[in-house]
């Protein structure tokens, strides 16, 4: 982790994004609040770090803002308490936008993290018996996603037109009988002490202590069909075009933060580097989809 750093990392607890609390950890300095950008992360982001400190040859003063819920990201950039996010694939955008009526757009695509089934009682996905308990993620956009790894791991089957939004209704066929059981997506690591197996997302179980490697099964961050998961940089859609955020940006994909992206996703994070309207327009995709 690289300290003394021109920014302020705050974490944010459950409460509405208008009366967020900020516990200060440390004082910005070097560009000044003109040129301040704070970014909401959810958990520990070191490649920001690594970004904030190279910001500083820009003269900008760019502050991680750290969120322990999903929800409250996107509330914080519409109600103006942060300029930027970077903690969301396109499907949960689109989901957000559309359950929010907020319009924030994607500006710049960061990684595909692959979605793994993991457990503590057994070592291969054949062991998993019949009836097990498997944790998912409650959110539309990830339950979907959580589906179509069981589905690819063949221990379900689900209607071809079951679409990003697939729920356990839509499934077809269920051979070892199993007990699928949504949690809230970060809180699935613990759902491994008492469930045979729970499909938690990438970064949560970096979080957990969880390695990547001890998966039973991960779908596969390079597939196509994997572009509505691709993490993105997200701003309000009327400040898309600023100039400092094109600077972060074009920081992002530096080889110094993408060195650390690797290092800190052990080689798992899938960099991809997309223009932005091409993702705004499959965030416009995927929102008609919801509307159906």
């Amino acid at each position: 982790m690289i300290s003394a750093l021109p920014r302020r990392r705050t974490l944010l607890a459950a409460a509405t994004a208008t009366a967020l609390a900020l516990l200060v950890s440390g004082c910005g300095a070097g560009g000044g609040d003109a040129h301040r950008i704070r970014v909401g992360v959810s958990g520990d982001s070191p490649e920001w770090d690594v970004l904030a400190k190279e910001a500083q040859k820009e003269g900008l003063t760019v502050e991680t803002v750290v969120f322990d819920d999903y929800s409250l990201p996107n509330k914080a950039l519409s109600a103006g308490d942060i300029e930027l996010n970077a903690f969301q694939h396109l499907v949960f955008l689109a989901q957000s936008n559309t359950e929010n009526k907020t319009d924030i757009a994607p500006i710049a695509a960061t990684t595909v993290v692959p979605l793994g089934l993991y457990s503590r009682k057994h070592k291969q996905l054949a062991d998993i018996p019949d009836r097990s308990e498997i944790a998912l993620p409650n959110d539309p956009a990830n339950q979907g996603r959580a589906l179509r790894v069981l589905e690819q791991a063949k221990l379900i089957e689900l209607r071809k037109d079951a679409g990003l939004f697939a729920t356990p209704d839509d499934i077809t066929a269920d051979p070892k009988h199993l007990k699928l059981t949504p949690v809230n997506a970060q809180q699935t690591p613990r759902t491994l002490q008492d469930a045979d197996a729970a499909v938690i997302n990438d970064g949560v179980a970096e979080l957990a202590g969880i390695k990547a490697d001890t998966a039973l099964f991960k779908d596969d961050p390079a597939a196509p069909q994997s572009v509505p998961y691709l993490n993105v940089i997200a701003t309000r859609a009327d400040r898309k075009d600023d100039p400092d955020f094109q600077k972060v940006i074009k920081l992002y994909a530096s080889q110094a933060v993408q060195d650390e992206v690797r290092r800190t996703s052990n080689g798992t994070a899938h960099h991809i580097e997309l223009p932005a309207a091409e993702l705004q327009a499959e965030v416009a995709r995927i929102q008609k989809q919801l509307k159906r």
